[in-house]
């Protein structure tokens, strides 16, 4: 299937997802590390709490939500949400809701808008630096840093654009959503870039940046 129909299909799933999603179940309103929370089943609530990595709505583009992601010093998930409620970089948010698999994404679904609540600055979070080849389950949720020489570009229409970077580890697919406002005009097969981004997944494991600062050229 081609990843634009497979996005397409997601859009239609999680539109779904949203509008079966538990309000009824309860949870510990204390927060546990996000490092256990990604170990239990899916379908459990948990209260997680973190710094925001991803403002609200950055990758609406090709996740087909407003969500925004969030990280411990144990590890980071993203927060799917159908509506934004602005949350900024690194400010220290709090969640209740359901673990839930998006595309091989593990994601939690806040049990309602006022599930989801904000206590002043979070703590800064340094990228992780990561090899091309080692980006996955490990990384997944986490912001990351690699550096290597792009292999080639890809056009994914509306969702976004995929240059695709290879440091000699493996070659890991970056996708920019429109939302991130990076540009990709000048990139070219061969040129040696700095990326940091969240670490995900849609089917296959992926880099999302979130600013233009994220992708940065060695000239």
């Amino acid at each position: 299937m081609h990843p634009s129909v497979n996005r397409v299909v997601l859009a239609a799933t999680l539109a779904a997802t949203f509008v079966a999603a538990p309000h009824t179940a309860t949870a510990a309103t204390h927060p546990i590390p996000i490092s256990v929370a990604r170990h239990l089943a899916l379908g459990t609530v948990v209260t997680v709490e973190g710094s925001v990595t991803v403002p609200s709505g950055v990758f609406a583009s090709s996740f087909f939500d407003e969500g925004f992601a969030v990280q411990d010093l144990t590890g980071g998930i993203y927060v799917s949400m159908a509506d934004n409620l602005g949350l900024r970089f690194r400010q220290q948010a709090r969640v209740t809701g359901t673990l839930t698999d998006i595309g091989g994404l593990l994601v939690v679904i806040p049990l309602s808008d006022g599930s989801v609540s904000t206590h002043g600055l979070g703590l800064g979070v340094l990228p992780l630096p990561s090899r091309t080849g080692a980006i996955g389950e490990a990384t997944e949720g986490r912001i990351v840093l690699v550096a290597g020489r792009i292999t080639r570009l890809e056009d994914d229409g509306e969702f976004g654009q995929k240059v695709f970077v290879n440091d000699g580890s493996g070659e890991i697919r970056i996708f920019i959503n429109t939302g991130a406002g990076i540009s990709v005009a000048g990139l070219a097969p061969g040129q040696l870039v700095f990326v940091t981004g969240f670490s995900g997944q849609f089917i296959d494991y992926e880099i999302d940046p979130r600013f233009p600062t994220d992708l940065i050229r060695a000239f």
